[in-house]
């Protein structure tokens, strides 16, 4: 199972920044995926999830200015974050769980500054 994120850069506050996670439909459209993040000294927290039936689940930091999604083909999750603050620079990473194990793509890093 490989996972492709991207979209990540560097914005400054305020602004918006929409993030992508790429992998076969069979992977990403029937399994709840999440993005998460960690950021220097601090814990990997949880986002945002889409659900296998497609309902969203918003971490409260980020609920309100968030909108996670899935493709129509079902190959891509995206998360769009607006209103960037600089608390939310980081390294952005997508998770899916597929049978009884979670796989993880890559970080993709968001600079932010104010």
């Amino acid at each position: 199972v490989q996972l492709q994120a991207s979209g990540g850069g560097s914005v400054q506050a305020g602004g918006s920044l929409r993030l992508s996670c790429a992998a076969s439909p069979s992977i990403l459209g029937s399994n709840a995926v999440g993005w998460h993040r960690s950021a220097p000294g601090k814990q990997r927290e949880r986002v945002a999830v889409i659900n296998a039936d497609d309902t969203t689940y918003y971490e409260d930091f980020v609920k309100g200015r968030s909108t996670i999604s899935r493709g129509n083909a079902r190959n891509t999750v995206d998360l769009q974050i607006y209103n960037l603050k600089p608390e939310d620079a980081g390294a952005y990473y997508c998770k899916v769980r597929y049978g009884i194990r979670d796989f993880w793509g890559q970080g993709t890093l968001v600079t932010v500054s104010s």
